[in-house]
């Protein structure tokens, strides 16, 4: 079965970077699709960014367009998200999950309703 364990996270000030770790195990990585929700305090679970089973297809939502980037290393069996010009809006639990569907244009939901702990990001001076 898929485990995906998040981590990663912390307190930087506004402007700064973090890089969020998905380690994998129990699969390929190149069979999955891979993707990054977070939710904020008294928010909804938000849809951030996803990679594709090739690596070939990136989405992002509008907001981080630009600042985030994913990525994965097949041989460490891990995924990544790195994340540059943090600002306050960003602050939340991230999570990694596998998604049902992922391309440039759009992400789609979690393919099973199970999550992880998450890794709490806080973007705060």
């Amino acid at each position: 079965q898929v485990r995906l364990v998040e981590s990663g996270g912390g307190l930087v000030q506004p402007g700064g970077s973090l890089r969020l770790s998905c380690a994998a195990s129990g699969f390929t990585l190149d069979r999955y699709r891979i993707g990054w929700f977070r939710q904020a305090p008294g928010k909804e679970r938000e849809r951030v960014s996803c990679i594709s089973k090739d690596s070939d297809n990136t989405y992002y939502i509008d907001s981080v367009k630009g600042r985030f980037t994913m990525s994965r290393d097949n041989a460490k069996n891990m995924y990544y998200l790195q994340m540059n010009s943090l600002t306050p809006e960003d602050t939340a639990v991230y999570y990694c999950v596998e998604v049902t569907f992922c391309s440039v244009e759009w992400m789609g939901p979690p393919l099973h309703d199970s999550w992880g702990q998450g890794t709490q990001v806080t973007v705060s001076s």
